[in-house]
């Protein structure tokens, strides 16, 4: 069999104003694919994988035109030459926004299916925080979510859709896909999967999954901060059998609008100076503290500094933020060196509405990857240190850490760009802190703008009736 693979992987928020290029972007194209330990699943028994390209980035802005169109194009011209093929499998993430164009991943799946033809089987994965639109499901036969957040079950779900799709291909059966929006959207941070009601609804799926007729079944959160028409929560649902799937399509759809006024924060969550005041009564370490508004793995742009300036104002000693987004300062402590001081305007490189601020900072480490953009630099004000990055990225692993020799565990206050904390992270907090801080992902929903969403919506509108209803994807309905 031969199944083709690619796809197209990040997370838009519509309130950012900094556009994402190709140059943010890790594109994998051809046999770099396969070598990647998330996509080695693929090479199996009886199938040839046809690598085609993969493009992911950390979530940020919108993805410009330009940079959109040329992944895309080089996208469907390998996909183009790999023909003929048995199946194709998409990895993607569901929440990415192009600047000036609805329903992005729409665009790309429905171009993929021109070029593969009606009766070649297409699979594909999502985050559960992506949005599905009927356009995503009428081109597509298998689908696929995760269903932890914190996300711990990547590669699982990935195989997931791929193990549909290599069954689809070789036993000939042709499963389907129903669906059943629900006019909720809530974020992430409240609605974690290691929390009630969330772990509840999410352990019933596998119960689902066994039902007759039925092979794989989803409850998406969506996406909230894409001010668009297609953001919303939804239950998608890959079967074999139309009215199991459409009645378990609804069933989930009922369940999570039921639980929608439930589900709450799972750290201890509040203000930024409210979590300060906790964090400097804390007798343990290390206190891990979340500054939420400007998480770049939910969209956030990174480059704020209200965490800096608030520990600043309370002469706070042994405290570490990583990492605030800044490439003009990487460079000034770069041509500084180890070991000097010197002035610096930390922040609001990228978004002029980010907070900055201005120090006298010494440079502590220089991590030099290999090229400009790669670059970091952890600098030293008073008894604060802050990793300072070229690029914007997160800073969620120990590795992380320990490549610029330090140590976690050891601080006694240690600030992450984050909503929930990381997998690696959560273990080692004592405690677990959220700021509601300001940013592009901030968590003040009732204030972020609302024009394009379809309404009602909850929780911007809270009082009205709703009574799930499937859908089919047209290409089941007509089959």
């Amino acid at each position: 069999m031969r199944i083709a693979v690619g796809g197209i992987h990040t997370e838009c928020s519509t309130y950012s104003p900094v556009l994402m290029t190709v140059d943010d972007f890790r594109i994998l194209r051809g046999e770099e694919l396969l070598q990647v330990g998330a996509f080695s699943f693929v090479e199996a028994d009886g199938v040839e994988p046809l690598p085609l390209l993969h493009a992911r980035a950390v979530p940020g802005g919108p993805v410009s035109q330009p940079a959109y169109n040329v992944l895309k194009r080089e996208f469907l011209d390998r996909l183009r030459s790999a023909l003929p093929i048995d199946g194709l499998y998409l990895a993607m993430h569901g929440a990415m926004n192009v600047d000036g164009m609805d329903d992005a991943e729409g665009d790309w799946i429905t171009s993929a299916r021109a070029i593969v033809g009606p009766d070649c089987p297409v699979a594909v994965s999502y985050d559960l925080h992506g949005n599905v639109s009927q356009r995503v499901v009428d081109a597509i036969d298998i689908f696929a979510a995760y269903r932890t957040a914190p996300h711990i079950d990547t590669v699982e779900t990935m195989v997931r859709a791929w193990s549909m799709l290599v069954k689809a291909c070789g036993k000939g059966m042709r499963p389907g896909v129903a669906w059943a929006p629900v006019p909720v959207l809530l974020p992430g941070e409240r609605t974690s999967t290691e929390d009630e009601p969330a772990a509840n609804l999410y352990r019933a799926l596998a119960e689902i999954d066994r039902r007759p007729g039925i092979l794989d079944a989803n409850l998406m959160v969506g996406y909230i901060w894409a001010d668009e028409p297609r953001a919303t929560a939804c239950a998608v649902i890959t079967g074999l059998d139309r009215v199991a799937a459409s009645k378990a399509a609804e069933e989930i759809a009922a369940s999570y609008w039921n639980a929608r006024k439930k589900f709450r924060f799972g750290p201890v969550t509040g203000p930024l100076e409210d979590m300060l005041a906790i964090a400097e009564r804390s007798t343990t370490r290390p206190v891990i503290l979340a500054d939420s508004g400007d998480n770049p793995t939910g969209g956030g742009v990174g480059d704020r500094t209200d965490v800096l300036k608030a520990l600043l104002a309370r002469d706070w000693t042994d405290a570490l933020i990583a990492g605030i987004a800044d490439r003009p300062a990487v460079d000034a402590c770069f041509a500084a060196g180890e070991g000097d001081c010197l002035n610096l305007s930390i922040g609001g490189s990228l978004d002029r509405s980010s907070a900055s601020v201005a120090v006298t900072a010494e440079v502590v480490r220089l991590d030099n990857p290999g090229t400009p953009a790669e670059r970091q630099a952890v600098i030293r004000v008073g008894g604060i240190m802050a990793v300072l990055s070229a690029r914007r990225r997160p800073y969620h692993t120990i590795e992380d850490f320990r490549r610029l020799g330090l140590e976690p565990e050891a601080m006694r206050l240690l600030v992450v760009k984050s909503g929930y904390l990381s997998p690696e992270l959560a273990p080692i907090a004592k405690p677990n802190l959220m700021a509601l801080t300001d940013g592009v992902v901030n968590q003040d929903i009732a204030s972020l703008a609302c024009e394009r969403r379809r309404r009602p919506m909850f929780p911007f509108d809270s009082e009205f009736e709703f009574v799930p209803r499937s859908r089919l994807s047209r290409r089941w309905s007509e089959s």
